[in-house]
């Protein structure tokens, strides 16, 4: 059983501990346990309901009236919602609810909704890179599992993969060659996807080694291949063991830049040079190749 204390719900929530107390007080809305200590706590099923009632408050229904709702209601008017909701932000409250509820076809409607309205990219920089960022905190707090991030993932991936096809490049307007991998132990395929439609979105090409490719297989391609740039993300791997002698392997088997970026060569301190650049957030990586906004 996952417990959340006030704070947590704020975390998740966005609605400040001070609202949280408010709504309970002079609405009776929220209804939380407490321990012997009479410290408040809730549960999954709480975290849920406040979902709901945050994104019933976005859309313009008062607290008043919300309070009057039972919470089947509020789920249903919440659900039926968000299958038209055209605001990105309550979209995120949106998708978090089909994502807990393993809802696929709600949540496949509403990204497919975005990309038809703004296209791919500017629904991966204005839904899906603040949601990843969302299920993050909410797997790092222990309101959602495994399940949940593989389903969404899952998801995400097969948009990208057909968004991809649908690109078409220009062979005069080609800027460089990009080879994208994973290295072994490591399974953040979407991050890897996402990274490939951007870069062909804005003129590179880009050969997609996938996951679980090892140092032998990266410089044979590195040999056919001869790109400008080969890029890797490491979060999961190296955990136990430095990753410097990986990357010094590669960089004496190659003759073009390496991009790094992801959790470990932050945590271990990677020194960058002028063959090895280590990036640090998404938005780095867009900076540094100059992405278009």
């Amino acid at each position: 059983m996952v417990v959340y204390s006030i704070k947590d719900i704020e975390k998740l929530t966005g609605v400040k501990a001070h609202t949280l107390r408010i709504w309970e007080k002079r609405y009776s809305i929220l209804k939380p346990k407490r321990t012997k200590t009479n410290i408040r706590y809730y549960l999954e099923e709480d975290l849920k309901d406040i979902m709901n009632i945050t994104y019933l408050n976005k859309n313009g229904y008062k607290i008043s009236k919300i309070a009057c709702l039972t919470q089947e209601d509020r789920k249903r008017i919440a659900a039926e919602i968000s299958k038209v909701d055209a605001q990105f932000e309550n979209q995120i409250d949106a998708i978090t609810f089909a994502i807990l509820e393993l809802d696929g076809k709600n949540l496949s409607h509403i990204f497919d909704h975005h990309i038809k309205q703004i296209g791919f990219e500017r629904t991966i920089r204005e839904i899906i890179n603040p949601l990843l960022e969302k299920l993050w905190v909410m797997w790092i707090a222990g309101s959602i599992s495994g399940v949940h991030e593989r389903f969404v993932s899952q998801i995400l991936l097969r948009k990208s993969i057909v968004a991809i096809n649908d690109l078409k490049l220009v062979e005069a307007d080609i800027k460089g060659k990009f080879i994208i991998y994973l290295p072994e132990n490591e399974n953040h395929e979407l991050s890897l996807y996402i990274l490939h439609y951007l870069l062909k979105k804005n003129g590179y090409e880009v050969v997609n080694l996938g996951k679980d490719i090892n140092l032998t297989d990266i410089l044979n391609a590195h040999r056919i291949i001869k790109p400008e740039y080969i890029f890797t993300l490491i979060n999961d791997g190296f955990e136990s063991q430095p990753l410097q002698p990986y990357i010094d392997a590669i960089l004496k088997g190659i003759d073009c830049k390496l991009i790094i970026s992801g959790y470990q060569p932050v945590r271990q301190e990677l020194q960058a040079t002028e063959k090895c650049v280590i990036l640090n957030s998404f938005m780095d990586i867009e900076k540094y190749l100059n992405l278009s906004h």
